[in-house]
């Protein structure tokens, strides 16, 4: 979710410098929240800034540099591996347990190949 501009936050607090009415009519006014309107005049008054705070970086990668490598290793030796068996195979190393999901995101940032060895049932046609 992207911040609110540094414009609007100007004049959020320009019309309540006005007098225009109050937080919760400014915040009705251009169409945020309240909330937001309160934290915007907290952050004023402790830092002298409107300024939105700069992207935290999100969580963590719970799959590290070596457990990468043993996904590349792994894919390298049984290209068809499927995610349960990477997973497996991450769990006997480094006793992590990781979800197919990150597995499936790993792989992709990785840039692996994820072909599979072609699949086909026989064909069970009864006669008679």
């Amino acid at each position: 979710m992207t911040p609110y501009s540094f414009d609007l936050r100007q004049k959020i607090i320009a019309a309540l410098g006005r007098g225009v009415g109050s937080q919760r009519a400014v915040a009705d006014l251009f169409g945020v929240s309240l909330s937001f309107v309160e934290r915007l005049l907290q952050r004023q008054r402790t830092t002298g800034t409107l300024a939105p705070r700069p992207h935290a970086g999100g969580p963590a990668r719970c799959l590290d540099e070596a457990d990468e490598r043993v996904i590349r290793q792994r894919l390298e030796q049984q290209p068809d591996s499927t995610l349960d068996e990477l997973g497996e195979s991450i769990a006997q190393q480094s006793g992590k347990s990781v979800s197919r999901a990150t597995l499936g995101r790993t792989v992709q940032r990785l840039n692996l190949p994820r072909k599979k060895r072609p699949f086909t049932r026989p064909s069970v046609t009864r006669t008679g």
